[in-house]
Order: C-alpha cells, then sequence, then structure tokens
C-alpha cells in the first residue's frame, strides 16, 4: 500500500487460497472500505467517470448491485419514487428496499408521469431503463428530463444502452442528446463492454454518498483487480466497427421478422418476438433449437401474462450467414406451429 508492504489482518481469504491465484497483486477478499481496494479500483472508476459525463463513478459487484446500492442509498426515506412499469426486477426491488413511496407510471406514458410530477410536492426521483430489457424499445429521456426538470431527479438504467447506443457508444441519453440533463446513470459492464461487474455514475456528493450510505457496496466483496482491468482495457479500445456491425445486424433481424410475418422488430438490438401464450413461446423455443438456433422463450414472471414472447439479443459476432440462417430457421419454425 503507497509503496509499503503491510501485513493484512482485515482479510476474509481464510484458508490463504486467493492470494496463491494465477492473478497477481492483492486478493478481493473484503469489501472495498476494508481491504479490498486496489488501485485498478481507482482507475477504472475515473474512467467511467468520464465515459458518463459526471463528477464521479463508483464500483460495484454486478450492475444489479448497482441498482440495489445506489437507489437505497440516494432515496430517502419518504420521498416520492416515478417508476415505468416495465423497469427490471433490480429497481424494483431497489425500490422497495429505500423507504421511498412508489408510483409506477404506465410505460413510457408522459402524460401519467407528467400528471403525477405535477401533484408531487417535496424530494423526488424519476426511475427509468434507457433500452427497456424485454421490449427493445427505448425511455422517452427527451421528455423525461424535460417534465423532471427542477422537480425531480433522474436515475437513468442504461445497462443494455451503456457502450452500445449513441455516437460514441456512451448510451442512450448521448443517442437522444441529454446527456447533462440525468442526474444519476447504473449500468453493467458485462453487456456491451463484454466484461463484467456494475457501477453507478453521478456527482461526486452523490457518489460519496454511495460509499458511506450503500449497503450493496460496503457489505460485499469487492470486484475482482484483474476484471477491472480488463473492463478498462475494453474501454480504451475502439469499438465503433463493432456498434455499427450491430446496429447492421440487428435491423436485417428486425426487417426479416417483420418479412415472415411475427410480431417483431424494435429500435434497438433486443429484439422481442411476440408470441402470446407461455406454451406456443416454449414451443417455438424448441423448434428453433431443433433448427439450430439458441432463442430462449421469455414468459411470466419475466413478462406480463399472455405476452410471452422468444427475446432475441443481436450481436456484432453474427456474420450475414448467421443472420441469414435464423432468419430460415424462424421461417420453417414459424410455419409449423401456425405463428406464421
Amino acid at each position: 500500500m503507497r509503496n509499503r508492504k503491510l501485513l493484512n489482518l482485515c482479510s476474509n481469504d481464510y484458508l490463504g487460497l486467493a492470494s496463491r491465484g494465477p492473478v497477481p497483486g492483492q486478493p478481493q477478499a473484503s469489501s472495498r472500505l476494508v481491504s479490498g481496494s486496489d488501485p485498478a479500483h481507482t482507475t477504472l472508476e475515473k474512467a467511467l467517470a468520464r465515459h458518463a459525463g459526471t463528477g464521479a463513478a463508483l464500483l460495484y459487484p454486478t450492475g444489479y448491485m448497482a441498482n440495489l446500492g445506489a437507489i437505497q442509498a440516494l432515496v430517502r426515506k419518504g420521498d416520492r419514487i416515478f417508476s415505468d412499469e416495465l423497469n427490471h426486477a433490480s429497481i424494483i426491488d431497489a425500490c422497495a428496499l429505500s423507504g421511498g413511496r412508489v408510483s409506477v407510471y404506465a410505460h413510457n406514458d408522459m402524460d401519467e408521469l407528467r400528471r403525477m410530477l405535477k401533484r408531487c410536492r417535496g424530494r423526488a426521483h424519476v426511475i427509468t431503463e434507457g433500452v427497456f430489457s424485454m421490449d427493445g424499445d427505448m425511455a422517452k429521456l427527451i421528455e423525461i428530463t424535460e417534465l423532471a426538470r427542477g422537480r425531480a431527479s433522474v436515475i437513468l438504467d442504461d445497462a443494455h444502452g451503456d457502450f452500445v447506443c449513441g455516437r460514441s457508444g456512451r448510451g442512450t441519453a448521448e443517442l437522444l442528446g441529454v446527456r447533462g440533463k440525468v442526474d444519476v446513470y447504473t449500468s453493467s459492464l458485462s453487456k456491451g463492454l463484454g466484461s463484467f461487474g456494475g457501477y453507478m455514475a453521478a456527482g461526486r456528493d452523490d457518489v460519496k454518498l454511495c460509499i458511506n450510505g450503500s449497503r450493496a457496496f460496503i457489505y460485499t466483496s469487492a470486484l475482482p483487480a484483474h476484471i477491472a482491468r480488463d473492463a478498462l482495457r475494453r474501454i480504451s479500445a475502439d469499438a465503433e466497427p463493432r456498434r455499427r456491425k450491430l446496429a447492421e445486424n440487428a435491423r436485417r433481424l428486425s426487417e426479416g421478422l417483420l418479412d415472415a410475418g411475427f410480431r417483431a422488430g424494435s429500435d434497438s438490438h433486443i429484439i422481442p418476438v411476440h408470441v402470446g401464450g407461455e406454451r406456443a413461446a416454449v414451443e417455438l423455443g424448441r423448434q428453433l433449437a431443433r433448427e439450430g438456433v439458441f432463442a430462449q422463450p421469455v414468459r411470466y414472471p419475466s413478462v406480463p401474462r399472455g405476452k410471452a414472447r422468444i427475446r432475441i439479443s443481436a450481436t456484432a459476432r453474427l456474420t450475414k450467414g448467421h443472420v441469414e440462417g435464423a432468419l430460415e430457421a424462424f421461417g420453417r419454425a414459424g410455419r409449423r406451429l401456425g405463428l406464421v
């Protein structure tokens, strides 16, 4: 520590096995606030703050824990929370644990959100995903940030848009031109970045509040330092060619599925193929597997009853042959089941 060797008497590496592993350096067998911190963490946090355009950032072991930790720390008991009805389970759980009073507005319904904010008195927060994980559509961030101005903070979970959307991969807020109007970002390092972990980014005071009051940060072992170094290396890489390829693949998949007669398509790389019944969605998944395509059915409780679907996640690794072959497989499976 600071060029001095110290005897560590506060690690949870009880059998001394972590320090004997394949990765050199201080093992993350403790909380960051005890002995789990490593220079790689702070270096990555500075890079993430620059990426998000905020004063500071804070790492969490996963994106789920970033939502849990940031919302629980930043929302005071009695604060009003306005949450989109299709928000991820981690947001729902975080809101429940926060002590805030939660009001759920219909998905992307700006008229309902406007009415809720107009009636609100006191501290308030609007929480939304950027790219919604099950439907693949985007939050109306231009309208949300305008409605919230002077009335509420805006907390954006951009796990599915971060590193993917926007001119330089800075997410849905960059894509929609509202980067400076979002107060708190939460995100994942395991999706668009292809590494592991999660983070929140905000002003320095909010990050300090999370460091000292976020239970999901304080009471868990730190993200392994070698993973932090991996994430840092990936942030520094030029991902623009991959973003262009991803957009091309997503566009072709959406168009091809619609042309084949499926109720499908979205404006992002998450493409739901709507089936409706749970059994029908499961059977379509089975038929696709027979065709050599792994595309999992999503059903209740992940989505409402009667709204089961196959959820496609386009990636930049797909070749033109992969995409066209997948579309042919969907067509054959859909015709066998009478879906198209």
